[in-house]
């Protein structure tokens, strides 16, 4: 199979790899919140660690959120211009489904919640069953929704959100885009290709409207 490229900036900081018949030939992760700059550099590098050339990538990956809505934005911009540019399919992944697929591979058969803390007192989350689709708990929320259960909570900042769940422990940890790699590798790239032709390319997945701050210090939900 031709590499994958696979490319993360939806929580904090930046991650890129490059994986081949699921091997990892590049991996790399910067912190920080100057994503638009970074990571495009950040791509390069990790290409020519990996030795491949931008041509012989076949398919790219991308986290679409729930997130930080300027570094959902900032990484699905460039996996859609890299995938125009190149003419490759593109892979939009939601960040909750990375972080389970990460917890499964570490911890099977235990229950998982991933977690991404919205940073407006409240959490983007997802469970480990049914659809998975992700949704808005407070804390309170979801310790209702577990109602005891023992439980897993994975994503950047599970350790503090698991010690007020009961029941529960933590992986915490930054999303893995060679996770995210090898969940778009599940699905071959003539049938992105097909989603990407019929449904157009992935948008970003926001579960609430954007936070604007206005120029006396306001701040409202909008959209």
């Amino acid at each position: 199979m031709s590499p994958v490229l696979a490319l993360d900036c939806a929580v904090t900081g930046l991650g890129v790899a490059v994986l081949r018949d699921g091997d990892c030939l590049a991996c790399l992760r910067e912190e920080g919140r100057d994503q638009a700059a970074r990571l495009l550099p950040a791509i390069g590098e990790a290409l020519g660690v990996a030795r491949v050339g931008r041509r012989e990538i076949g398919l790219i990956a991308v986290t679409i959120g729930p997130g930080s809505f300027t570094g959902v934005r900032v990484g699905l911009a460039a996996a859609r211009g890299l995938a125009v540019a190149l003419d490759l399919p593109l892979s939009g992944i939601a960040t909750t489904d990375v972080l389970l697929a990460q917890a499964r591979s570490k911890s099977p058969g235990r229950f998982v919640v991933a977690a991404i803390d919205s940073r407006l007192g409240d959490w983007f989350c997802a469970l480990d069953q049914g659809d998975r689709r992700p949704f808005i708990a407070s804390t309170a929320q979801l310790a209702e929704r577990l109602s005891g259960r023992p439980a897993t909570v994975v994503g950047p900042d599970a350790e503090r959100l698991a010690a007020t769940l009961p029941g529960t422990d933590a992986e915490q940890g930054p999303i893995d885009p060679r996770a995210l790699a090898r969940l778009a590798s599940a699905v071959d790239p003539s049938e992105w290709r097909e989603r990407n032709r019929r449904e157009g390319l992935p948008r970003p997945l926001y579960l609430r409207g954007v936070n604007v701050t206005s120029p006396d210090g306001t701040r409202r939900t909008v959209g």
